[in-house]
């Protein structure tokens, strides 16, 4: 059995604003909208009728009975027609609308059905019971829908949260990495720096010594070579 959650999304798809539902509104015909959208519907055409199959809305009947039962609350007896001063006994089917005798024999109402008002109220109150019962119906379809949303929700933020910890771990071990591998080539730049110096030294040392050898001889022929000849006969025989 499928779940709740898992209802198409035009489900929940307004058939006047083509969005996802705000505040929904379900008629007696079975459709459902925006309630801001059916407003501005009934608004526009100043007939409360459903936008999609133009059935009249139960809310007509309903503001109708609504209506009855606030005049004779206020007016602390029954309520009497405004045309003829007579008793409301029937309903007007046709017109949604509570009339007198003399209404129902007028030619106004020629040709229409009628209920005792009773009757009216109890198939009314009927109806609008199965839209109760329906409305429920969604709210809990909704409800189940939103409980799976914040459940998305908190599932994404738990993941992001997890990622992003995990990169920031990587990026960490990847710094450890790059320091530990600096202070390595560091340490090998010096190491080479070192023995190469030392090699350098030496040679400059030997040379040095060489030269050194090499400037004494220069020194002594330079004073052979300015002495006088029987002295640099002798030195060189």
């Amino acid at each position: 059995m499928a779940s709740k959650s898992s209802l198409p999304e035009e489900d929940f798809t307004c058939p006047v604003c083509f969005d996802i539902f705000k505040d929904p509104v379900l008629l007696l015909c079975s459709h459902s909208f925006c309630k801001v959208c059916l407003q501005k519907f009934w608004r526009q055409k100043k007939s409360k009728e459903c936008p999609v199959c133009r059935r009249k809305s139960l809310m007509n009947i309903c503001e109708a009975l609504l209506k009855e039962k606030s005049q004779r609350a206020s007016g602390g007896s029954e309520v009497l027609c405004s045309l003829h001063g007579e008793r409301l006994e029937l309903f007007c089917l046709e017109d949604k609308q509570p009339i007198c005798l003399v209404c129902q024999a007028s030619r106004k109402h020629s040709g229409h059905q009628f209920l005792p008002i009773d009757e009216a109220a109890l198939d009314f109150r009927e109806q609008l019971k199965a839209v109760w019962e329906t409305l429920q119906e969604k709210l809990e379809e909704f409800e189940d829908v939103k409980a799976t949303y914040d459940q998305t929700a908190s599932h994404i933020k738990v993941q992001a949260h997890q990622s992003e910890e995990q990169m920031k771990e990587e990026f960490e071990k990847l710094h450890q990495f790059l320091k530990d591998e600096e202070e390595a080539r560091l340490r090998a730049v010096k190491e080479d720096e070192k023995q190469k110096s030392f090699v350098m030294k030496e040679k400059i040392e030997e040379l040095s010594k060489e030269m050194s050898t090499l400037s004494d001889t220069i020194t002594a022929i330079e004073q052979q070579m300015v002495a006088e000849d029987i002295i640099f006969l002798q030195h060189n025989n």
